[in-house]
C-alpha cells in the first residue's frame, strides 16, 4: 500500500508501486479502438507509462500533451498515457487535442493493472480511478525510472523521467 494525497488528504492504492530496478509486471490494456495490448508487444523498445486518475481533469490532460511533445523528440519510445477511461473517452481526447505521438490506453478491462502496479485507490474521492505516476521500463523490462507522485493534483516531473529516457538512449540499455 502507497499513501498519496488528493488537495492534501491522505488516500491509499493497494499494492507497492515499482521502483528502479524492478522488473516490470506483464500488463493488458485497451486502446481506442478497442485493440487489447500488452508489454510484451514492445519488447526491446523503452516504454514510458503516464498513469492518472482520467483525461477529464485538467492535470491528467496536461500531462498527455506534455508526453505527446516529449514523445516527438524520442527514438525507439513508446509512451502510453493509462487510466480507466472509456476508450470512447480517449478517442475523443485525443482527436480533439491533436494528439498523435502518445498511446492513450484504458484498464477499464484490466482488473490486475492498477494493483500489479501499485496505483489503485482504495480510498478518498477518487477510489476506483489510479493515483498519478510515471514508470519507464527498458528493452529489458527493468524499471529505471518510477515516481508516484505524492499530491494528485500535480503533475509529474518530466525533466526527470526524460533524463532517464535519454540515458537509456546513451548507454543502449
Amino acid at each position: 500500500m502507497e499513501t498519496v494525497y488528493l488537495k492534501g488528504k491522505e488516500c491509499h492504492t493497494m499494492g507497492t508501486f515499482p521502483m528502479i530496478g524492478d522488473k516490470a509486471c506483464s500488463f493488458t490494456l485497451t486502446t481506442s479502438t478497442f485493440h487489447e495490448i500488452d508489454l510484451s508487444d514492445y519488447r526491446g523498445r523503452c516504454v514510458v507509462l503516464n498513469i492518472f486518475p482520467s483525461l477529464d481533469t485538467d492535470v491528467c490532460a496536461m500531462s498527455v500533451r506534455r508526453f505527446n511533445e516529449m514523445a516527438t523528440t524520442l527514438d525507439n519510445v513508446v509512451v502510453l498515457c493509462v487510466s480507466k477511461d472509456l476508450p470512447f473517452a480517449a478517442s475523443r481526447f485525443c482527436v480533439a487535442e491533436g494528439i498523435e505521438n502518445v498511446e492513450v490506453v484504458s484498464a477499464f478491462r484490466s482488473l490486475l493493472f492498477g494493483r500489479q502496479y501499485g496505483v489503485e485507490l482504495i480510498d478518498g474521492t477518487l477510489a476506483g480511478l489510479f493515483a498519478r505516476g510515471v514508470v519507464v521500463i527498458d528493452g529489458n523490462r527493468r524499471v529505471i525510472y518510477s515516481q508516484l507522485v505524492n499530491e494528485i493534483t500535480e503533475e509529474p516531473d518530466y525533466k526527470k523521467c526524460y533524463d532517464a529516457i535519454k540515458m537509456i538512449d546513451s548507454y543502449g540499455l
